[in-house]
């Protein structure tokens, strides 16, 4: 199995690194390889300019200054995001990577001939894992629509392989947690890492 983690945090030592690294050592001791993609550390530009925009659909044009994160995607067959829900949704650098990098050719096939929708172009992807916090309750997320979750899990998902297995966690009222609540949620961490590479290998 090869796992990329998709990082964004902009501040160390936050709870999300400690998430990050639970996940990076569960990974690790399972002999799973790893790729970690830091994308506040690595300052990644988040802005699809007029270039990339224009270029979109070109094949042999749209990777330029990303070939780096677009073969990270190639290689993975387990792909993981952790980051901070904000305003109910994924960071903006987090939204900026999947604009950029989830390109025609690779990540989905434009539609052609009589097929009006795109096609799946990440079809070797068997696994597909959210670790997140958010500031506001369950209650409240589900009433907004949690549509971070719904983005990647339903939006990336259906790239995926058909039968792609998923798992979605999240510490709520994080702004209300305590040692208590944090130390118990790296533990589920911890189990849901189990699941996601025990359960279906």
């Amino acid at each position: 199995m090869r796992a990329l983690i998709v990082y964004a945090h902009p501040r160390g030592g936050s709870f999300n690194e400690a998430i990050r690294d639970i996940i990076l050592h569960r990974l690790q001791g399972y002999g799973v390889e790893t790729r970690l993609r830091d994308l506040y550390a690595e300052a990644f530009n988040p802005v699809m300019d007029k270039f990339q925009l224009e270029n979109y659909d070109d094949h042999s044009q749209n990777k330029a200054g990303l070939e780096e994160y677009v073969e990270d995607l190639v290689w993975c067959d387990m792909l993981i995001f952790v980051y901070p829900t904000w305003w109910y949704g994924l960071p903006a650098i987090l939204k900026g990577w999947i604009d950029r990098v989830f390109l025609p050719g690779i990540a989905f096939h434009m539609p052609s001939g009589k097929e009006k929708n795109i096609s799946p172009g990440l079809k070797h992807i068997t696994r597909l894992a959210i670790f997140t916090t958010c500031g506001a309750s369950w209650w409240l997320t589900q009433f907004v629509g949690s549509p971070g979750k719904r983005t990647i899990l339903r939006g990336v998902g259906l790239l995926c392989a058909r039968h792609c297995k998923t798992v979605y966690l999240a510490h709520y009222l994080m702004d209300s947690s305590t040692e208590e609540s944090r130390s118990a949620h790296l533990k589920k961490v911890a189990r849901k890492l189990d699941s996601l590479v025990k359960r279906w290998s």
